[in-house]
């Protein structure tokens, strides 16, 4: 057996164990993972600091940097997160539906874990502890593969985190991290059927689409993330700058954040200059059409289609005017990944043909896309934000990291 498939055989006993823990016992393992995280601080600063380190040599955009650093305050951040999950409602054992057949049959159905659950991520390391508290609380064991930007982060996270569930009574086993980086151990974790039920990429496009063209294994995609926001023609314009340099700039490295803006024709001369004078206190590049540089002139990049397609991560915003609320829809279902998409409209009859007819998990009116999360919406924490359509969409909690069973009760009855 290889290294990976001894790792797979571990999680998935652990996973049986898991499955009958009652909620008190995962809890008690919660409470002591955010304990552990916080009396480990400086240990996982240290690892984090390594890895900035190599990061910066090896030429790391400074907004993929604040991705991967961790402070006390985010570490902090993470611990609250850990005893948030425990503080959720456990979704296991309960009853979806009950009904009573005519034969007598009680038939229901309950949430079960899915089992083993694989996560492929980059370099974000409180994705670590989030996706193993959520893993945890949902009674499912969980492999992580983290980048190699952050594998020292990702370490001590883990090995932190495995040594307080052996103290709370439940196996270690049930969190582990893949210690080999290289591209064979994504490849062997796509394909080992034998022991996960499920991988989750999080990443951007070119992660989650290798994983979803090669894995064997099923796959729930997340966190691709192609946002659009589309100022209309009846927009409040200051409200449309409020809501563009928030969903750009507030923190440009997520999945939720601003790639493309749309404005209508008929308000492009008055809001364009606008909306760049506030872009232009982050300096954010703009590549935008001819209608976007006959406006602002040559400090706008010339965008090319593969701009309309991309997901930056970083201060730069492709910019495209549009003749109409329907050009407007067509170009977010056409470019978007089915993340989150909004409208800048004071009309109602806009915004609810906007809100009918684009294609994503999330859909916006007069807010920003930063509010796709977990968290914000008011579910708790978030494995990622799904962008398929099958088991789960959008922000993915502790109930979609579960499948259902029937359970069948009778009194003799025979067919």
């Amino acid at each position: 057996m290889t290294s990976l498939e001894l790792q797979g055989q571990a999680a998935k006993s652990a996973a049986q164990t898991l499955a009958v823990a009652g909620t008190q016992l995962k809890n008690q393992a919660l409470s002591a993972i955010a304990d552990a995280l916080l009396a480990h601080t400086a240990d996982i600063l240290a690892a984090n600091a390594a890895d900035l380190s190599a990061a910066q040599a090896n030429g790391m955009t400074v907004s993929m940097q604040d991705r991967l650093r961790l402070t006390e305050e985010r570490i902090r951040g993470i611990a609250d997160g850990v005893r948030q999950v425990a503080a959720l409602p456990d979704p296991i054992g309960a009853a979806v539906s009950e009904a009573v057949r005519p034969n007598g049959l009680r038939i229901s159905r309950r949430r079960v874990p899915l089992g083993v659950i694989g996560i492929i991520y980059e370099a974000r390391p409180n994705v670590t502890a989030d996706a193993a508290a959520l893993c945890l609380k949902s009674g499912n064991a969980v492999i992580l593969r983290g980048g190699k930007e952050a594998f020292r982060s990702n370490q001590a996270l883990t090995e932190i985190m495995r040594n307080a569930l052996e103290s709370a009574g439940l196996p270690k086993d049930a969190i582990s991290l893949v210690q080999d980086t290289s591209r064979e151990s994504a490849n062997e974790l796509m394909n080992l059927t034998a022991y996960l039920d499920v991988l989750i990429p999080r990443g951007g496009r070119g992660l989650i689409r290798a994983v979803t063209a090669n894995a064997k294994v099923p796959v729930i995609r997340t966190g691709e993330g192609v946002c659009h926001t589309y100022v209309d023609e009846s927009a409040d314009l200051d409200m449309a700058c409020s809501i563009a340099y928030n969903a750009k700039c507030s923190r440009p490295s997520v999945c939720n954040a601003m790639e493309c803006l749309l404005v209508h024709r008929a308000v492009a001369e008055q809001f364009l200059p606008l909306v760049k004078a506030r872009l232009d206190v982050k300096s954010v590049e703009i590549r935008g059409d001819e209608t976007v540089r006959a406006v602002l002139g040559d400090a706008v990049v010339p965008a090319t289609e593969e701009d309309w397609d991309t997901e930056y991560g970083d201060y730069i915003l492709a910019v495209k005017v549009v003749d109409s609320l329907e050009e407007a829809i067509d170009f977010c279902n056409l470019h978007g990944s089915g993340h989150s998409e909004c409208i800048v409209t004071e009309s109602y009859t806009a915004a609810e043909q906007f809100l009918n007819a684009v294609d994503a998990a999330a859909v916006y009116v007069n807010a920003s896309t930063r509010f796709t999360d977990g968290g914000e919406f008011g579910l708790g924490a978030e494995i990622g934000i799904s962008t398929q359509k099958m088991h789960a969409r959008g922000p993915m909690g502790l109930e979609e990291l579960t499948s259902t069973k029937f359970v069948v009760r009778g009194n003799g009855q025979v067919r």
